[in-house]
C-alpha cells in the first residue's frame, strides 16, 4: 500500500528521500484503511525507513486491532530519491522531463503513459538525466532494491507458511517494484494515497492481480 497523504503531498512537492509527516487527511484514511482490513489477519508488518510510511502502517495496524505486531523497516522499500528535485515543485520536475522526451507538456506525456505509449521508466530516467547534482536515481536501481527487498520477505515469510502480510511504500517505488511482476497489465492511472495493491507469492513465483484498489479506505469510512 502506498502511505496516506502528507505535507508536501499538499503542497505538491517532490517527496522522494525527502519526508514529511501525514496530514490530518493522511491519518485519517490511514485508520479508515485499517478499519476495512479488519477481516484480514496480517502475521507480519513491514515499512519503508521514511517516516511517512512507519505513521500509515502504526496507524492502519492500531485500527484493525493489531497494534501489537512491530513493523519492520526495509530501506529497500524507500521512495525513489529524486536528486536536485527534491522537495521542489512537482509540475517543474514533470515538465522537465516531458521536454526532455520531446513533449510539449507534462499532461501530454502523462497522457501517453495512460495509453501505454511511455514507460514510467522512461520518465523516471529523464529525471535522473537531467538531476543537475547526479543523485538522482533510475528507475532500475529502484526496481532493483524494491523486488530484492520484496523477494527476501516473501521467502521468509514462506518458510512460516501461507499468510497475510503488510507492506507501506511509496508512489515510484511501488510501480518499479510491480510493473514487470504483472503491474503493467492491471495498472491504470496514477498510484494514489492510501491504495492498495495486491501481489500473492506462490513457489518462487509474484502474482500481481490488483493495483490502486482504493475501496478498503472506503469500506472503512463508511464503517465510522
Amino acid at each position: 500500500m502506498r502511505h496516506g497523504r502528507t505535507l508536501m503531498n499538499t503542497l505538491d512537492r517532490v517527496q522522494g528521500w525527502c519526508d514529511s509527516p501525514l496530514t490530518l487527511e493522511g491519518q485519517e484514511v490511514a485508520k479508515y484503511v485499517g478499519l476495512g482490513m479488519k477481516d484480514i489477519p496480517f502475521r507480519s508488518a513491514y515499512c519503508s525507513t521514511l517516516r511517512r510510511t512507519r505513521q500509515t502502517v502504526d496507524i492502519i495496524l492500531k485500527a484493525k486491532g493489531q497494534g501489537n505486531i512491530q513493523p519492520i523497516e526495509i530501506d529497500g522499500f524507500r521512495e525513489a530519491g529524486f536528486g536536485s528535485f527534491e522537495s521542489g515543485k512537482n509540475l517543474r520536475m514533470w515538465e522537465s522531463a516531458a521536454f526532455f522526451l520531446h513533449y510539449k507538456s507534462a499532461e501530454a506525456m502523462y497522457n501517453d503513459v495512460l495509453a501505454g505509449k511511455i514507460t514510467f521508466r522512461a520518465i523516471l530516467n529523464a529525471v535522473k538525466e537531467l538531476d543537475k547534482f547526479n543523485m538522482a536515481e533510475s528507475y532500475e536501481q529502484v526496481e532493483q532494491r524494491a523486488q530484492a527487498s520484496l523477494r527476501a520477505i516473501a521467502e521468509e515469510e514462506a518458510e512460516k507458511g501461507d499468510a497475510n502480510v503488510l507492506v507501506i511504500a511509496h508512489g515510484m517505488s511501488i510501480v518499479a517494484m510491480l510493473m514487470s511482476l504483472g503491474g503493467d497489465k492491471v495498472l491504470k492511472g496514477h498510484l494514489e494515497n492510501a491504495a492498495v495493491c495486491k501481489v500473492t507469492y506462490e513457489r518462487g513465483e509474484f502474482s500481481v492481480e490488483s493495483m490502486n484498489d482504493l475501496s478498503y479506505a472506503e469500506r472503512g469510512r463508511l464503517a465510522t
